[in-house]
């Protein structure tokens, strides 16, 4: 919801070898990045999918300022309720993952949208699991995956996406909650459904 510095080129560091020869130029780049989304390339997106194809979106927010660029389009109308807000930590150019700010964006959000939204996060890196299971106390939902984090636990690589799924589905039903079913996500979220779409 909104332009950022988008950089990763801290973790070319981490490594001393490379599977292919482009990982490396690729993460040092990231230093000169810019992840561009202008209120026009937002107005378009919403235009185009949203009016003309009824697309409903995921509302990435990497800080608190894309909350309020949400809201703005929800004022003009461009946007409908209910929201899909994805909270997005750990990416160096947006919001970090402290406790404090997960609070901060679930509370930026209440007050901006009310009831009118669904809340979900996600952490990169070594925070996922913990910003996760933080989100999920707070009454939120979670988003883990190999895109995140290639890690299931402390210098660990995870097998698959299917892991750091099973992995946050036993925290969550650990902590008394429960998990919901495809058919309850698509309920939630207002979404067509197989069915209804052409692929």
């Amino acid at each position: 919801m909104g332009s950022i510095d988008f950089a990763i080129f801290q973790m070319a560091d981490k490594h001393t070898s490379w599977k292919h020869d482009w990982e490396e130029p690729y993460l040092r780049n990231t230093d000169d990045y810019i992840f561009r989304n202008t209120f026009r390339d937002i107005e378009r997106i919403l235009k185009e999918l949203g009016e003309g194809c009824g697309t409903r979106f995921e509302h990435e927010c990497y800080d608190i300022g894309h909350l309020y660029n949400l809201a703005h389009f929800a004022d003009k109308g461009a946007v409908k309720p209910p929201f899909f807000i994805q909270s997005i930590f750990g990416i160096l150019g947006g919001i970090g993952t402290d406790m404090e700010n997960v609070l901060f964006m679930k509370q930026t959000a209440d007050r901006l949208f009310g009831n009118d939204y669904v809340w979900s996060v996600l952490s990169a890196g070594r925070n996922q699991m913990p910003i996760a299971t933080q989100a999920a106390m707070m009454g939120g939902n979670v988003r883990v995956g190999l895109e995140d984090s290639l890690f299931i636990g402390r210098g660990k690589l995870a097998q698959s996406n299917a892991e750091q799924v099973a992995k946050i589905r036993r925290i969550i039903e650990e902590l008394g909650m429960e998990i919901a079913t495809p058919q309850e996500a698509r309920d939630l979220l207002t979404l067509k459904g197989g069915d209804d779409v052409a692929f």
